[in-house]
């Protein structure tokens, strides 16, 4: 198959055509947008890998006018981190998918068979393994002339594996072929659907190991007698693909660590133009495409942090807020920083995850020290600020996890109750631990009032305090969480997909309740929303059910209601539920006790496993 790659950075082009040209893909590269439009219009593609922000022409308006001439073949966008605004333009403008950058090469090829699979129509008429004969246009299974009644999955799984009869699944790859990305099942369930699988074949007179297990790497199709026993494949395995891709990014991460540094020159050039009072349009432009490209090949290459800091520079160039005296001299510090941090790691990748960061705000230099140590060892970023003023201004650049703040109660720390008070306000409230040296009742109430995650007495050892910090920050980290959403009314279902799925959470959306079992049986939600007034089946009677099963029995259920009274509140608690709210919905309230209670859950279950 034939790839278009559009991309005017020429490292990241490089690592990524090297890695499809090792999985047999032909690709062409453009370094713009005029030149994409040129190799578009004149040749075949399967696929256009297409990044966003492009000279002479950019990513978007080369889809839509690809999309205009009728051009139908997949487009992938690679867009910016945190521009919601280009992912809807670009899906607006006919672009099928997107992947943010910096992104991770396993996804990129993943989002690309995905595309590719959606676009295969060439497919044989009628399926037969031995005796096994499957018809896709009539969705007939027989063995031996013996028709299987087989459920829509079941029918999936195993048209799958006559599709690629000489290959092996693992779990993950079934998932990954048969499911929406962002609606995947647990593995478990696919050992489910092999084993009913078997079941009905041995029923139907097939042997028992029909669909064979080939141990420690999946499930295939058990050979005929007459195919000979090892087995030949003309596709790799997804994983053994991903290993053959990264191998080729390598020598050209290998290549762009050598030659780096001739991006920081340009930022070095517009600083000190900077310092002079030189720094024209020109230079500030291309400065401001230099840090851009280096945020998607540091993050893409591994280089986590560093791609952050290249960030924080790009949004000081583009904004033009280097006029200000504070933020021309944190552009000054940010870029030296890059510098050296880049030649202390010998751009050696520190994680493919970014950092958990953590803001500490106290004037006890002593304590504040130590705690750095301490949060350094357990890879925390940290940034620090002596008093709830400077606290603001750190929090809005550092925009941290989590919140460490110094609390004494005296007239001049009410303003840190305020600072308090406000984080726990916010849409998303940022956590916030306080630690004092007034452990007594009434400091805890204070606390407890103005939204603090937690109270730790001054008296703790600093890595007494850090590991609560560590429990916590692990407990939030919620973005697999899976909440299931069950509700007749489509205008709220969208409310609180519109809410939820910004915030990386996961959802399965559902209208009638009817299916509900069927459903969170194959979904296996951390979380329930129920809607109290349904038709069939109300959220109460939904609520009772989930209680009643052993396997269910403490899963967290919200209800949302219409009128909450004495009756329905009793009503609600008598079912077991957990929260209730009520309709019109309030989004920060929704999010909030959702949070607190995943939070909650989170936070029960690593004490349990950690005792």
């Amino acid at each position: 198959m034939k790839i278009l790659l559009v991309e005017d950075d020429n490292y990241l082009a490089q690592a990524v055509a090297a890695g499809l040209t090792k999985l047999h893909y032909l690709v062409d590269i453009a370094a713009d947008g005029e030149a994409a439009w040129e190799l578009a219009t004149a040749w075949n593609y399967d696929l256009i890998l297409l990044d966003v922000m492009l000279p002479k022409l950019d990513g978007i308006s080369l889809c839509r006018q690809l999309r205009q001439q009728g051009y139908q073949i997949p487009i992938l966008l690679l867009t910016a981190k945190d521009t919601g605004t280009d992912k809807v333009m670009g899906l607006d403008a006919g672009a099928d998918d997107y992947v943010v950058k910096p992104f991770e090469f396993e996804e990129l090829t993943a989002r690309i068979r995905a595309l590719l699979r959606r676009g295969n129509s060439c497919l044989p008429p009628v399926l037969e393994w031995g005796s096994l004969r499957l018809d896709p246009s009539s969705c007939e299974v027989t063995y031996a002339s013996q028709a299987l009644h087989l459920t829509a999955k079941e029918f999936s799984v195993l048209e799958l594996f006559l599709r690629h009869n000489q290959r092996v699944f693992s779990r993950g790859a079934i998932i990954e072929q048969l499911w929406a990305l962002e609606d995947p099942p647990e593995e478990d369930t696919i050992k489910s659907y092999i084993k009913s699988l078997r079941r009905k074949l041995t029923a139907a007179g097939a042997p028992v190991d029909f669909i064979e297990t080939v141990y420690g790497m999946g499930y295939r199709l058990k050979p005929l007698d007459s195919e000979p026993e090892c087995q030949t494949t003309e596709k790799e395995s997804d994983s053994a693909q991903q290993e053959i891709f990264l191998a080729a990014v390598g020598k050209v991460r290998e290549e762009f660590k050598n030659n780096v540094g001739s991006r920081i020159a340009v930022l070095k050039q517009a600083t000190n133009a900077l310092k002079e009072g030189k720094l024209d349009s020109n230079l500030c432009l291309q400065a401001e495409q230099e840090a851009h490209k280096l945020v998607g090949s540091l993050g893409s290459f591994g280089f986590a942090r560093s791609s952050q800091l290249a960030e924080e520079i790009e949004n000081i160039f583009h904004r033009k807020t280097f006029y200000n005296s504070e933020q021309s001299l944190r552009l000054c510090e940010q870029v030296i920083k890059l510098q050296r941090q880049l030649e202390e790691t010998a751009l050696e990748p520190v994680s493919s995850e970014e950092y958990p960061r953590l803001l500490i705000v106290s004037e006890d230099s002593q304590i504040v020290e130590e705690l750095v140590k301490e949060a350094t060892g357990r890879k925390i970023e940290v940034e620090t600020a002596t008093n709830a003023t400077n606290g603001r201004s750190v929090f809005t650049r550092f925009q941290p996890d989590l919140v460490l703040l110094d609390l004494d109660f005296n007239d001049s720390n009410q303003e840190s109750l305020k600072l308090l008070a406000e984080l726990s306000k916010l849409t998303s409230p940022v956590p916030t631990l306080v630690f004092t040296d007034q452990d007594n009742f009434s400091s805890r109430i204070a606390v407890a009032r103005a939204g603090a995650h937690g109270f730790l007495p001054k008296s703790m050892l600093p890595g007494k305090i850090l590991e609560h910090v560590t429990l916590v920050m692990r407990s939030l980290s919620q973005n697999d969480a899976k909440v299931m959403v069950v509700d007749d009314d489509p205008q709220v279902l969208a409310v609180i997909q519109n809410l939820l799925e910004p915030r990386g959470f996961k959802l399965k959306m559902l209208a009638d309740p009817r299916k509900f079992w069927d459903i969170i049986t194959d979904f296996c939600p951390d979380l329930l929303i129920l809607d109290i007034e349904m038709p069939d089946v109300n959220g109460i009677e939904l609520c009772q059910v989930v209680r009643h099963d052993p396997c269910w029995s403490k899963l967290p259920v919200l209800l949302l209601c219409d009128r909450i009274n004495a009756d329905t509140v009793d009503q609600i608690f008598a079912a077991g539920a957990d929260d209730c709210i009520s309709k019109p919905i309030e989004a920060a309230k929704l999010i909030q006790r959702i949070s607190k209670r995943l939070e909650r859950i989170k936070l029960l279950t690593q004490t349990h496993v950690e005792a």
